[in-house]
């Protein structure tokens, strides 16, 4: 009887011990293909770019002022990333988004447009701006959902119709904004951080609580996923599509405010393939380009990768050229990595 009482105790323990490392195994693998591993991913990939930034460039690169110099020319690409973000959730892509950021300077920084704002309010500029790219965003939406016109094509001809557009409005001239009050508040700052930062900020908390927490958000994700199937379960597909364009017209529209601030001019040079890093920063952070899944967290992290490798090859003098080899090059290995997963998309916020 002894004998068998170690036999009889030891073997249901053996598949028993057997049985967490595979359960084990298995979490892992969905967590490294889920939303906080790519995360992860990104955040360690941001990390090595600091590492090597600290390595080469010492204290020139370590230092407060130099990552709040990150994050303000992250700012305003960012906001237009955040935008762009949800029309690439949705199957679509936006070619105009720099053109529509030049030509909505121009307007805001037009003369009777700074005469009116110095007579009322300096806010007046941000109004326009805002609805020249809301506009813009409007045509696209209205082309592509009810015109049926293909959304590269579509996007393609308001990029050239938009940068033509604000070079006759400005007579490819450039437009100095005097109006005060405006560049006063963006030349000022709140708790010692910059206002494009803030409003980077407050574009990305808002792009996020929308895509993820929101009818509005999942809507975006189900249209991206098969829009057949979401139009059968009865949503207006066509009339969402819309409203994804102005969004991220309305984003232009407020990277042109943040541009006029910084540079306190309006050309119809502003923006000039603004569209590529948008969309660079918007698939190397995670959203699928196939649509379906869409990620405001990936986008800023893409975002402050491409800002910060730039900043390292700027802190180290080296060349442009070689800047965009790797650029392209971090594009391709995102891409190939969304084909790894895609089998597996998920939304993510």
């Amino acid at each position: 009887m002894s004998e068998q009482t170690p036999t009889t105790v030891n073997e249901p323990s053996a598949p028993t011990q057997a049985a967490p490392p595979e359960k084990s195994a298995n979490a892992m693998q969905r967590f490294l293909s889920g939303a906080a591993g790519r995360n992860l991913g990104l955040v360690i990939a941001l990390a090595l770019l600091i590492v090597v930034g600290v390595i080469t460039a010492g204290d020139r690169f370590w230092n407060v002022d130099n990552f709040l110099t990150i994050i303000r020319f992250a700012s305003i690409i960012g906001v237009i990333s955040i935008g762009m973000t949800f029309v690439i959730t949705a199957g679509g892509i936006d070619l105009s988004v720099g053109s529509v950021m030049g030509l909505a300077s121009v307007v805001a920084s037009l003369s009777w447009v700074q005469a009116a704002a110095d007579q009322t309010s300096w806010l007046l500029m941000v109004v326009v701006a805002l609805a020249v790219g809301g506009a813009a965003g409007f045509v696209n939406g209205i082309v592509i959902a009810y015109g049926k016109v293909v959304p590269f094509i579509a996007t393609l001809a308001m990029l050239v119709g938009a940068r033509g557009l604000a070079e006759l409005l400005s007579n490819k001239t450039t437009q100095v904004v005097s109006v005060q009050g405006f560049l006063d508040f963006f030349r000022g700052d709140f708790l010692g951080i910059a206002w494009l930062n803030w409003i980077f900020l407050l574009a990305a908390v808002a792009g996020w609580f929308l895509l993820g927490r929101t009818t509005f958000g999942r809507r975006t994700v189900a249209i991206g996923g098969n829009f057949e199937a979401t139009r059968l379960a009865g949503i207006r597909v066509k009339r969402h599509l819309v409203w994804l364009y102005v969004l991220v017209g309305v984003s232009a529209g407020i990277a042109a405010v943040m541009m006029l601030g910084r540079t306190t001019a309006g050309t119809s040079t502003h923006g000039l393939l603004y569209e590529l890093d948008a969309i660079a920063a918007v698939v190397v952070g995670g959203t699928l380009l196939v649509g379906g899944r869409g990620t405001i967290v990936g986008t800023v992290l893409g975002v402050l990768i491409f800002s910060t490798l730039t900043n390292v090859f700027t802190q180290n003098n080296l060349s442009q050229s070689v800047q965009q080899i790797v650029k392209g090059v971090i594009i391709v290995v995102a891409v190939l990595l969304q084909q790894r997963f895609a089998s597996r998309p998920g939304r993510s916020s």
